[in-house]
């Protein structure tokens, strides 16, 4: 082989190899890993120890992106969909409760482009009996900033003048509720500028009367922040756009500023026990699957992700989500594998009756944040169980 043919040969692997790591490059930036990886490398992870006098509060609150319309179904799909939620939920878990003696909670964060009334009856319904909430989920795109306040104070009166859902917060009097981004574009952050094209949207949130937002984590996206695995306040950055990436940590003795959009964020990290091709750890997200379904080694990984407010360490806020209204997610919720998850909780409480987990809605985790800054006991927070019946699978309030 003569020394050409070498120096080819060598040219080759130089050039093949730079285009290979261009293409991962791509791909990194594609799953927003340049964004969050470094933080979660560089973070801590908080401990699960019983050991302790103090026991150990977990409170569970799952943000469903509820899309009956997922798919583009005729409506009376859309509606049977709704329909089997309103019946079945009930059901199945009327009979599970938590340390408080509270059912699980589920929010429905309801997409404003999909508003009929007929599916929004049904849910009030569901809410008032005492199994969850509803709050706002939107997607949008090329969107104007009066567009934006023009749909969000539309669906907000919708929701309550017309359902009796959402509330009225008790300082102000005026309707507040809970937001979800659709396409986790909050701030217009996608890289390309799709799904929102209004910069400065932390403003007209806390105009409306946004009471916190429950979006990120994104990943994997490029709209992923680098601020991960806190419960933190939001503000609007000259530039505008993304100015959720980062902000201030809620903290104990600190109080909620008027002009920051409490950020409450789900878990965020690598699962090493799940690996693809055998090797690279895949993402633990906090997505509720069918084919990743909520289990009790899940549970672990969201608890050490150490998603707390700042001086109040024993107590662990899960923020999941999930799209229940997908067809092969919502035969997982809907039946046995849910089920046997809150019986695992309930069996670990048991076990270990320092391990406290608490059903709540978006609002109450809200809540509790606010009263762990102030140092209020949650008991101020968590009211009673409401009184409800299941006959032949139907709601009886």
């Amino acid at each position: 082989m003569t020394w050409w043919m070498l120096a080819a040969g060598l040219g080759g692997l130089l050039i093949g190899g730079a285009v290979s790591l261009r293409r991962t490059w791509r791909s990194v930036r594609a799953c927003g890993l340049d964004r969050w990886a470094p933080s979660y490398l560089l973070s801590d992870r908080l401990p699960l120890s019983l050991e302790d006098d103090e026991p150990l509060d977990v409170f569970i609150a799952v943000c469903d992106h509820f899309e009956p319309e997922w798919g583009k179904p005729d409506r009376r799909t859309a509606l049977a969909r709704v329909d089997e939620w309103c019946r079945r939920y009930p059901a199945l878990f009327a009979d599970c409760r938590d340390v408080d003696g509270r059912p699980p909670q589920h929010t429905f964060f309801f997409p404003q482009d999909e508003y009929r009334p007929e599916y929004l009856d049904r849910l009030s319904d569901l809410v008032h009996a005492g199994f969850g909430d509803v709050d706002i989920h939107l997607h949008h795109d090329a969107d104007t900033p009066d567009g934006l306040r023009e749909k969000l104070e539309t669906f907000r009166d919708q929701l309550h003048h017309r359902h009796g859902l959402l509330r009225t917060d008790p300082h102000t009097g005026r309707v507040v509720y809970g937001f979800i981004h659709g396409n986790w574009a909050l701030c217009n952050s996608r890289r390309d500028g799709r799904w929102c094209g209004v910069d400065h949207e932390i403003p007209i949130l806390l105009e409306t009367g946004c009471y916190a937002d429950f979006t990120m984590p994104s990943a994997p996206s490029d709209t992923q922040t680098t601020t991960i695995n806190s419960i933190y306040y939001a503000f609007d950055r000259p530039e505008g756009r993304k100015s959720h990436d980062r902000g201030e940590r809620a903290r104990v003795g600190r109080r909620a500023p008027d002009n920051g959009l409490l950020m409450i964020q789900g878990p965020l990290g690598f699962d090493f026990a799940r690996r693809k091709w055998g090797l690279v750890p895949r993402i633990e997200n906090g997505d509720l699957l069918a084919s990743h379904p909520p289990n009790i080694r899940r549970l672990d990984g969201w608890l050490t992700a150490g998603v707390t407010v700042t001086g109040r360490p024993r107590w662990r806020f899960v923020k999941l989500h999930t799209h229940g209204c997908k067809p092969v997610n919502s035969a997982m919720w809907l039946g046995d594998t849910v089920r046997k998850f809150h019986q695992d909780l309930a069996d670990r409480h048991r076990q270990q009756p320092g391990f406290r987990y608490h059903y709540v809605t978006a609002w109450e985790l809200a809540q509790l944040v606010h009263a762990a800054e102030s140092g209020q006991p949650f008991s101020d927070v968590l009211s009673p169980p409401e009184l409800v019946t299941v006959t032949s699978g139907q709601l009886s309030i």
